[in-house]
């Protein structure tokens, strides 16, 4: 009968699934690999168990640092995802270095209490194809296509496994020659400067073979694919974009990424992007859009379409008279906003009143009369302010409490500047600082144009 530490050697580097040993999917996020990992080093840490589990816990905490040290990085990433454990293998010659004997760590781990079963992410028996990279692209999409929903189909091109010789490359009969550069790996070890007069050694996948270990003579070739082992394919994709989808929500196409021979193809990953709206501004349920109304609306109220919704619908408000709307001022709309996901909640609309004022003169400096009428229909000024002494000032229209911003041609260029008159060049923290160069955030304090 084999003894346990006997029983791990028909345990294959190959079988290790790093991604289970942290309890992620394959297309996890850097962030979510991170948050994995903590959270799998924190519940194995020696210090944290009884002294009769801390041999365990110690290869399980070795087993969590290994496999986060190699998915957290891209490129270690890449070649674990392409080849597995063998392109760390330093008995074939990856030499990736490190403190941790992966040998050592499955011996321990299946001799330490696990009744010969292999823990999560050591798997013995046959193995089940590696799944290939998944693909992300962007999709931009309207704000009428999320609120809506949205079926649509395209044509793509991938690489496909190639039908002649079903992804060896050659010819039928056709035997390879092991790759003279990597020496039949895949991979081999390269320098990268990581700093002035500093460099680090690293695995990379072989550029003579892309990694296959082998190459045919060109005689030899797949007269289809010319050795690649993968063609360039034509087909026709279909995406569903539910109703209530938010930026940054998924599409996922399963197995639709790059075919590679010996893997699982991943999954085509679609990341919506939301087009800003000319009109509409969405926050998570919610919409807010501006209510555009005149003065004499606001004074005497309304009753009309006042905005067309995103599935075109119009918005009819009834707006009482003798109820004064103000600049500003937000009236709410329940069940208006986005549709919610899976349910058939909305969200709410949120109008803001935005009063178009009359045009400077509008009403004639010589019209007493209409003067007059409107002086007599509008509410009354307050009781005159008294004063021993009164002075008649002048004064300038149009200035700012805020910054104000302006494009300064400067020969061939341009130079945007911002100006803050109330407080300007003063040490008052509540003024401004008056003229500033708004192309250069970080210096822009303090700076003053000396051309106006």
């Amino acid at each position: 009968m084999l003894s346990p530490k006997n029983r791990t050697v028909a345990v294959d580097a190959e079988d290790i699934d790093l991604y289970e040993i942290l309890g992620v999917e394959r297309s996890s996020t850097k962030v979510e690999i991170k948050k994995a990992y903590h959270k799998a080093a924190l519940s194995s840490h020696p210090d944290k168990v009884p002294e009769d589990e801390r041999s365990e816990s110690e290869m399980k905490f070795k087993a969590v640092s290994q496999a986060y040290e190699i998915l957290y990085d891209d490129e270690k990433r890449h070649l674990y995802d392409t080849h597995g454990m063998a392109a760390f293998d330093p008995s074939r010659g990856s030499g990736m270095g490190g403190d941790v004997d992966f040998d050592d760590i499955i011996s321990h781990m299946f001799g330490m209490g696990m009744g010969g079963h292999p823990p999560p992410g050591f798997g013995g028996g046959p193995m089940t194809p590696r799944k290939g990279r998944d693909e992300e692209k962007k999709y931009e999409v309207t704000l009428e296509e999320l609120y809506k929903g949205k079926t649509t189909k395209f044509a793509s091109t991938k690489n496909v496994v190639c039908g002649v010789c079903k992804g060896n490359g050659g010819k039928e009969k056709a035997k390879p020659k092991t790759c003279a550069t990597c020496h039949g790996r895949g991979y081999t070890q390269g320098l990268r400067s990581i700093g002035p007069g500093l460099v680090t050694q690293e695995t990379v996948i072989c550029n003579s073979c892309k990694g296959t270990g082998k190459l045919f003579k060109e005689k030899d070739r797949c007269r289809k694919c010319k050795g690649g082992r993968v063609v360039e394919e034509k087909n026709f994709l279909e995406i569903y974009i539910p109703r209530g989808s938010k930026q940054g929500d998924r599409i996922v196409l399963s197995g639709e990424a790059d075919q590679v021979p010996d893997q699982e193809p991943g999954d085509l990953v679609f990341v919506l992007s939301e087009i800003e709206h000319e009109k509409f501004t969405r926050a998570g349920p919610d919409l807010t859009a501006p209510l555009e109304i005149t003065l004499a609306e606001s004074l005497c109220g309304f009753s009309r379409v006042v905005l067309k919704h995103l599935d075109g619908r119009g918005i009819h408000i009834h707006h009482p008279r003798g109820q004064v709307l103000r600049p500003n001022q937000v009236l709410k709309v329940s069940g208006e906003g986005m549709p919610i996901k899976k349910s058939e909640a909305r969200g709410d609309l949120f109008l803001v009143v935005d009063i178009a004022f009359p045009d400077d003169d509008w009403l004639k400096a010589d019209d007493d009369a209409t003067a007059k009428k409107l002086k007599e229909l509008l509410p009354k000024p307050e009781k005159p302010i008294l004063a021993e002494t009164v002075d008649e000032v002048e004064y300038e229209a149009g200035a700012n409490l805020e910054e104000v911003s302006f494009r300064v041609n400067r020969g061939p260029s341009h130079q945007t500047l911002r100006y803050r008159q109330f407080g300007a060049n003063s040490d008052d923290a509540r003024g401004g600082s008056g003229w500033v160069d708004a192309d250069d955030d970080d210096e822009a304090e303090g700076v003053q144009c000396a051309q106006q």
